[in-house]
């Protein structure tokens, strides 16, 4: 399910596994290409950053520190300087969990733009449950 209000969607999936189990994997930046790839081809940890070759071109990614709460929130700094926050929840459900990522349309993105990136979001978080419920 996919809620949207001016400028910000909260994309959702479902994935029939434990939330802790979603949340080590997804929080591991060495598994971004196999399931982001909207975000991560290749990545890699130098001098204690994960730089990743993206769609976009080599960009960092930060992750939120380790925690109880499921909180996945991720910076990417974009070839240009700018950096782009992105909050993402791992949320427990007696059945599995719901991940929700929080996508912020930012100002110079067209509407297509905003459209394309919810897609490409929706499609990894897919991977992502197709990766853990496989697993």
């Amino acid at each position: 399910m996919n809620t949207s209000e001016a400028g910000i969607m909260h994309l959702t999936v479902h994935i029939d596994r434990a939330a802790d189990d979603v949340y080590d994997y997804a929080s591991d930046p060495s598994h971004l290409p196999a399931w982001a790839a909207g975000l991560s081809g290749s990545i890699e940890e130098t001098d204690g950053q994960w730089v990743a070759d993206s769609p976009m071109g080599r960009v960092v990614v930060a992750f939120a520190p380790r925690n109880g709460f499921g909180v996945l929130d991720h910076d990417v700094t974009l070839p240009s300087g700018e950096t782009v926050h992105n909050p993402v929840r791992v949320i427990a459900d007696t059945a599995g969990c719901d991940v929700v990522f929080t996508l912020r349309r930012r100002p110079e993105m067209t509407d297509d733009d905003f459209r394309r990136d919810a897609d490409t979001v929706t499609a990894d978080l897919a991977t992502l449950k197709h990766v853990l419920e496989r697993a």
